[in-house]
């Protein structure tokens, strides 16, 4: 089974920047489709980012703007978000997920959803001061 940790968040203020990270062991990093979600207090787990297996692709949620950046790292089994231009509203657990070629089809041609995901991280909190 192939495991995810997230590491990289923190407090930071208003304006800001973080880079998350999120390291992939027990698999094949180069077959999964890596995302990235947020979850902010009483709120529905939400897209942010996917990049596809070589890197070549990626598609973001429309609240990012510009300010986030998805890359990986194929030789060191790592994704990466860049958040700029931090804003409270980007408070939240961010947590990166992994899908694996093959896997079946849910309907998304983009890996946007939820249930795209077998493979999940633990989170690591991301907040923002004003």
């Amino acid at each position: 089974q192939v495991q995810l940790v997230e590491s990289g968040g923190g407090l930071v203020q208003a304006g800001g920047s973080l880079r998350l990270s999120c390291v992939v062991s027990g698999g094949t990093f180069s077959r999964y489709t890596m995302g990235w979600f947020r979850q902010a207090p009483g709120k529905e787990r939400e897209f942010v980012a996917v990049i596809t297996r070589i890197g070549g692709s990626t598609t973001y949620a429309d609240f990012v703007k510009g300010r986030f950046t998805i890359s990986r790292d194929n030789a060191k089994n790592t994704v990466y978000l860049e958040i700029n231009n931090l804003a409270p509203e980007d408070t939240a657990v961010y947590y990166c997920a992994a899908r694996l070629v093959g896997s079946p089809w849910t309907g998304s041609m983009l890996y946007t959803r939820r249930d795209d995901y077998a493979d999940w991280g633990q989170g690591t909190q991301v907040t923002v001061s004003s």
